[in-house]
């Protein structure tokens, strides 16, 4: 179990903490919260987060699960890397190390990733340790392409000019600085919902801005040029999504565009008047989908639990969660 460093809103302190290294040899944070042999969730944050980003979602679930964080190459506690070693292969990479370390041979895991940690499970879809060991996928706010393009952090009609600003919005070099009144009024328009709570914006301006500018730099780059169809087409288990309706990072058409190209959707479970940071802006709706998928899909053993869901046949229905 994760034990509370002070009181029921201090600092979780993890049942374990492990190193994962990855194909090039990157060392990778992990963190296990939750009873061993438990069933397990496996959470991939996005840009510029860490692990801290799941608070919410391991206060709710590891009383009863066995939660699986860590912080993806640049961020949190997980070094920096050489110039070439962001990738979306790099991303797959390092996913494999991870339910390497903490997963038995062929247990089943739910794996959960948001934005960026979507976009790793998409990468990872076709390797052997994501095949062995994913039972089902939640995607919350991310997109397989035309990341750039599709934005909408500004308010211009779309074209190659709103494209080439956004993506040096994206891409600036330029430090974040100390969290402010003004930083957290800007990071709050560009990836929160206007109805957001001031302790989550306050929350989520604290993780963003730890993050390591060269590692922020690096990843937009890579994102800036994403093309991740594939890996949908790819990504057969089932797999459910969560999307903002007011996400100005991965707008909602991101989100029906994956549902009609997966092999085996859930559909879309779209957030009325939620942005880009779905688990901090909506944490009982997006722990709720978690909970729902493993009781579905995860058994107790760490087989899939899909033969107790009908055989897991998709289900295609759209619901607005307000």
């Amino acid at each position: 179990m994760s034990r509370l460093l002070t009181g029921g809103g201090g600092v979780l302190v993890p049942s374990r903490e492990l190193t994962a290294v990855s194909a090039d040899g990157s060392r990778l944070h992990v963190e296990v919260h939750g009873a061993e042999g438990a069933p397990a969730i496996v959470l991939a944050h996005g840009w510029t987060c860490s692990t801290l980003f799941w608070d919410a979602q391991i206060r709710a679930l590891a009383g009863e699960y066995r939660v699986i964080v860590y912080d993806q190459r640049g961020h949190g506690r997980t070094p920096a890397v050489a110039h070439g070693g962001y990738t979306t292969d790099a991303l797959a990479d390092d996913l494999e190390a991870v339910l390497a370390v903490v997963l038995a041979p062929g247990e089943k895991a739910l794996l959960a990733g948001h934005s960026m940690g979507g976009m790793t499970m998409m990468a990872a879809s076709r390797r052997p340790e994501f095949e062995e060991h994913a039972a089902a996928v939640l995607l919350c706010s991310t997109g397989s392409s035309r990341l750039v393009g599709e934005s909408l952090i500004l308010p211009m009609r779309a074209g190659g000019m709103r494209t080439r600003i956004t993506r040096a919005i994206l891409g600036a070099r330029a430090p974040l600085g100390p969290v402010t009144p003004l930083s957290r009024k800007i990071l709050k328009y560009g990836t929160m919902g206007p109805g957001t709570a001031p302790e989550r914006v306050a929350r989520c301006a604290r993780i963003v801005h730890a993050c390591p500018r060269a590692a922020r730099v690096a990843w937009s780059h890579v994102l800036g040029e994403l093309d991740l169809e594939a890996g949908v087409r790819d990504l057969r288990v089932p797999t459910a999504i969560v999307a903002g309706t007011a996400d100005r990072l991965t707008p909602p058409v991101h989100a029906r565009a994956i549902a009609a190209a997966l092999p085996h959707s859930l559909g879309v479970t779209e957030l009325t008047g939620v942005g880009h940071m779905t688990p901090v802006e909506a944490p009982e709706a997006v722990t709720a989908k978690l909970r729902e998928l493993v009781m579905a899909y995860v058994d107790v053993s760490g087989v899939s639990g899909a033969d107790r869901v009908g055989g897991g046949h998709a289900r295609s229905e759209k619901e607005d969660v307000v």
